[in-house]
């Protein structure tokens, strides 16, 4: 990847919806060379999807929490359990005292609790201890500047 992928990356984050004029523009490309560089991009695999960013307040899902989750048993099998949950938006197997930290949004703390029955549920979960989040400051994107600045 060079400049100009980092470049064209920074613009998609901000607004994947950009003609690739407007990409190009950017980039200092045409859009038929930010086209392909885009391409290109999504076949190595570097794109991974096209999305949008929602609100969740505005959907019902206001309540954020982080939960770790302990386990008896290695859960690097369990992550088709964590997936069947549709308020779980992220499951990482993680180091520490816990096993697994998952990411979960609900419309009310009385829908959390039922989200961490179901956890429980899992087969080796021993226990989960969440933390709902009051505010967030930020949210940002992986920055394609990264790699980079190191």
């Amino acid at each position: 990847m060079d400049h100009i992928d980092r470049v064209l990356l920074a613009q998609l984050q901000q607004d994947a919806t950009q003609s690739y004029a407007a990409l190009g523009q950017a980039a200092g490309l045409s859009a038929g060379a930010a086209h392909e560089r885009v391409r290109k991009l999504r076949e190595r695999g570097v794109i991974r999807r096209t999305t949008i960013e929602v609100d969740p307040a505005a959907v019902g899902s206001a309540v954020l929490a982080y939960v770790l989750v302990d386990s008896t048993s290695w859960m690097g099998d369990s992550a088709d359990a964590f997936a069947a949950l549709p308020e779980v938006l992220e499951a990482h197997i993680i180091a520490g005292s816990a096993s697994v930290l998952v990411k979960a949004r609900t419309a009310t703390t009385e829908q959390l609790q039922d989200v961490l029955r179901r956890i429980y549920a899992i087969d080796g979960v021993s226990g989960t201890q969440a933390t709902v989040v009051l505010e967030t400051f930020f949210e940002r994107p992986l920055s394609p500047q990264a790699a980079d600045e190191t």
